[in-house]
């Protein structure tokens, strides 16, 4: 028997449990809670151990009775403490308005008045208190000493030097350049030695070619005067002085050109010596050889010649001369390769081992001289250190990383300075200045006396939480209405400005903040933001007026314009607007506050196109997470809408295949209500994207809507014949709507077009049918309820306008197929334009008598205004046309 009855306490109690968790399930509370799970578990561990116990102990009585009331003093304090978090969850649900508001305000407090928790009472500057002593003897470092003494040490740690590799090639360039200018020059002058040496010296051939023209002319008739001499001595016969006279006419006039002034050459080494040469010649030879030679030392006279101008020439181009007539022409064909080959590798020894920057001349000169000794010939050394030194220039420059690397080191090396403060010394005195070593000293024995501002934070927060005031207040008088979700995203784009700022990065988020807000909330709360944040910013945060004037003004251009914007393309224009506003501002205030000017000019220029490329980097940021931003706040801007109203969405594509009839109808009703929407200036984009998915419900069940049987039976006559079924069919495309609208993940502001289109009309076909059945049959009970969409009603202008078209869309189509032909008496236009308006006027007082558009936010006064739009819209869908006369048969047969 008393099993039986702690059988059934335990079944009530557990009643009891079940109503109760359904009831805070139904709510909501338990999922709210994350400590409700554990205080169900455990509940059922106690139930389980209890029952165990009951039954494994039945004899004991004492023990049940302990057992029970165990069990029920422990369903009570679990019963007491889910309903204590139950009543907090409730609390915090229903004013979550205020729990976003203190969010923001202690974050915005937290973020910008950073530097006021860990405030120290004595600053550096300021007179001491109090004489303050050292506590306990200490070694403290002088970090100003250490830093001064490594400092030095790294200015003069070595430097480390690299051959510039394009230093090189342009000397080698030069080198080249000027040795192809000395080849130019000999091939003018021809080859050297010009003649065979045995026969004619190389110092009488260079004398030869490059002595004056007197001379050459006096050597001539010294030639032809030893010929003559020879004449006479010889007694030569007349047939062996034939080929003399033949060569008198060219040497003759050689002598009588110098006779007036002859000139004695005899003193004159190389002449002696190349008149003598020559007339051996003439005797190991012959005449007529001599002749050859002479004739072929005039030639190279001449190319002798022609090269020295070109040399003169070439030394007039050139700043420096690095040829000298008789050292460049001199050489022969072989001392002048070899020579060439010296320079190359001389140089390239130099190069390599590297020119310094402020190297001695004389220093380099030496180089060059010992290392042309190896590799060129004597005679011309000195040409070949004309061409280096030309050309040679210092090839080694320092290696930034590797000498700050050794400056590092040297630096790290040096021991840091310690200075030894000893017990009961005196830091400071009293009212004498804290100098940077005291406050250094006082802050090594924890004696600054930190402590948190917390009077400048309440300051603070008094200011911030007027801008939040302001902000609600704007809010609540503009068109828009912002979630919690909302207001979360614009907590947390705007603690993004400063909170960059606050790490020390001056390039913050100011696009992208006036992006975001103005795509989203539209330019109102944009501006509303970035007016408050900006004195804020400036009173709050040590940082630099330019950079926070040229960030705002960027975030007011993008917050101003981009809900005008209808693509992404636009908005990414704007974003390269934004960069030029913002770099374009930095740069006019700095030049008014004169900082533009001097030798900080560049600097000034850097800075500015550096805060342009950020306002173009934090612009493609924000279009970058734009899409993630909307899809995870559930935003919808004119973007994202226009977006959703393509006809080639895969919802759409499927409304118009399997039910045509109902794609026709939205168009229809997403004209009548977008021509409402723009008169009364509500959201066109919305109201059209909204329509485009109202019906999709009907998908479902596309027969069981009549604009869909297309003539055909109509099923609820035919198959169902009972208006309580018919009317949970066409209930149904609401709830299968929402279910298709979240499967596609279109946003709420989307799926409140659904419901709210219909909001809670009767049915009234169907409704009608059951009042009749219920007057043939007593028995049936017609409960409006059961013919009445579940709702809401309308909550904004913009699905109250859609539910009007819905309902006046179907009346104007009837009326339209009412109408009489246009070739009776009254004209469509006459009769159906006061049929329409009337119709529709009926219509929208019926919707307004049932309380449909009590929440929506249209008034009374705009319901005749709205009727007339749809009728002129209706006008315009079916206007006017000419009635064409009508053809007999037979007339028509012998066009044919």
């Amino acid at each position: 028997m008393k099993i039986k009855q702690f059988l059934q306490f335990l079944t009530q109690q557990l009643t009891n449990w079940r109503r109760q968790y359904k009831g805070l399930r139904r709510k909501g509370k338990l999922m709210r809670s994350p400590k409700s799970k554990t205080h169900r578990r455990e509940l059922l561990r106690t139930v389980l151990k209890n029952i165990i116990l009951f039954l494994s102990k039945t004899n004991d009585k004492s023990e049940r009775r302990k057992q029970e009331r165990a069990l029920q003093s422990k369903t009570k304090s679990v019963k007491t403490k889910s309903t204590i978090y139950a009543v907090g969850l409730d609390w915090v649900h229903e004013q979550r308005s205020l729990v976003i508001l203190a969010i923001a305000l202690v974050s915005l407090t937290g973020v910008i008045g950073h530097k006021l928790y860990n405030q120290t009472q004595l600053q550096v500057g300021n007179p001491a208190p109090q004489t303050i002593t050292a506590p306990y003897t200490a070694s403290i470092e002088d970090q100003k000493k250490t830093e001064a003494e490594r400092k030095a040490v790294s200015q003069t740690s070595l430097q480390v030097l690299m051959v510039d590799a394009r230093m090189n090639q342009q000397i080698k360039e030069n080198l080249q350049q000027l040795l192809d200018n000395g080849n130019e020059i000999r091939a003018v002058a021809g080859a050297f030695p010009f003649f065979d040496p045995i026969v004619l010296s190389i110092s009488s051939q260079r004398y030869l070619r490059s002595c004056p023209e007197l001379e050459w002319q006096t050597l001539l008739v010294a030639v032809e005067n030893g010929r003559n001499q020879q004449k006479k001595g010889a007694g030569q016969t007349a047939a062996s002085s034939a080929p003399n006279q033949e060569r008198q006419p060219r040497t003759t006039p050689y002598a009588t050109e110098d006779k007036a002034k002859p000139v004695d050459f005899s003193q004159n080494t190389d002449f002696t010596q190349a008149v003598a040469e020559l007339e051996s010649y003439r005797v190991t030879t012959s005449e007529k050889n001599l002749s050859l030679l002479i004739a072929e030392i005039s030639q190279t006279r001449q190319r002798y010649t022609q090269a020295t101008a070109k040399l003169l020439q070439l030394e007039t181009i050139t700043p420096e001369a690095v040829y000298e007539e008789s050292l460049l022409l001199d050489l022969s064909n072989v001392e002048w390769e070899t020579t060439q080959m010296g320079i190359h590798q001389s140089a390239e020894r130099i190069l390599t081992q590297g020119i310094p920057q402020g190297l001695p001349k004389n220093i380099l000169q030496n180089a060059v001289s010992l290392q042309l000794q190896s590799f060129v010939p004597e005679s011309a050394e000195s040409l070949a250190k004309n061409l280096l030194l030309a050309v040679l220039k210092p090839n080694l420059q320092r290696d930034e990383q590797q000498t700050k690397e050794n400056a590092q080191k040297a630096s790290a090396g040096v021991p840091p300075v310690m200075v030894k403060v000893r017990y009961g010394e005196v830091i400071v005195k009293k009212g004498a200045q804290i100098t940077a070593w005291n406050f250094k000293v006082l802050e090594h024995y924890h004696l600054v006396r930190r402590e948190v501002k917390w009077h400048e934070l309440v300051k603070l927060a008094g200011v911030i939480a007027i801008a939040i005031g302001i902000f609600v207040w704007v809010e609540r008088h503009v068109y828009y209405e912002l979630r919690q979700r909302d207001r979360l995203l614009v907590l947390l784009l705007t603690l993004s400005v400063p909170g960059l700022v606050t790490i020390g990065l001056p390039y913050t988020t100011w696009s992208a903040l006036g992006l975001l807000l103005g795509s989203f909330y539209g330019p109102t709360l944009g501006l509303t933001v970035v007016g408050l944040l900006l004195p804020i910013l400036a009173i709050s945060l040590d940082i630099s007026k330019a950079a926070l004037l040229a960030g705002a003004g960027g975030a007011i251009l993008g917050s101003y314009i981009a809900q005008r914007l209808r693509s992404r393309e636009e908005l990414a224009l704007l974003g390269v607007a934004i960069a030029l506003t913002q770099g374009s501002i930095y740069l006019v205030v700095k030049i008014l506050i004169g900082q533009a000017f001097g030798s900080t000019w560049y600097i000034v220029l850097r800075e500015a196109g550096l805060f342009a490329l950020s306002g173009l980097g934090w612009s493609v940021v924000a279009l970058g997470l734009s899409p993630y931003l909307e899809k995870v706040f559930d935003l919808v801007t004119p973007i994202r809408l226009a977006e959703l109203s393509n006809p080639n969405r895969p919802l759409l594509k499927r409304l118009a295949t399997e039910t045509p009839g109902t794609f026709q109808h939205t168009l229809f009703v997403a004209t009548l209500a977008e021509a409402a929407a723009k008169q009364l200036g509500c959201n066109v984009e919305l109201v059209r994207a909204g329509t485009l998915y109202h019906d999709i419900g009907k998908m479902h069940d596309p027969l069981g809507f009549i604009e869909n049987q297309m003539g055909g039976p109509n099923k609820h006559d035919t198959e169902i014949k009972d208006p309580w079924k018919s009317a949970e069919i066409i209930k149904k495309h609401v709830t299968e709507g929402l279910v298709m609208a979240r499967k596609h993940l279109l946003p709420t502001a989307i799926q409140a077009f659904i419901p709210e289109h219909q909001g809670t009309m009767l049915i009234a076909y169907f409704h009608h049918q059951a009042q009749q059945m219920a007057q043939s049959d007593p028995s049936l009970i017609v409960d409006d309820a059961d013919f009445r969409y579940d709702g809401p009603i309308p909550q904004s202008r913009e699905t109250g306008i859609v539910m009007l078209a819905d309902s006046c869309e179907a009346a104007l189509r009837s009326l339209q197929a009412s109408a009489k032909p246009l070739g009776e008496k009254r004209s469509l236009k006459d009769v159906s334009t006061e049929q329409a308006l009337a119709m529709l006027n009926n219509i929208l007082r019926a919707k307004w008598q049932d309380n449909q558009l009590v929440d929506s936010g249209l008034k009374r006064e705009e319901m005749s205004q709205i009727a007339q739009i749809f009728v002129d819209v209706w006008q315009q869908f079916h206007h006017k046309r000419i009635a064409y006369p009508k053809l007999k048969a037979s007339s028509a047969v012998r066009n044919s």
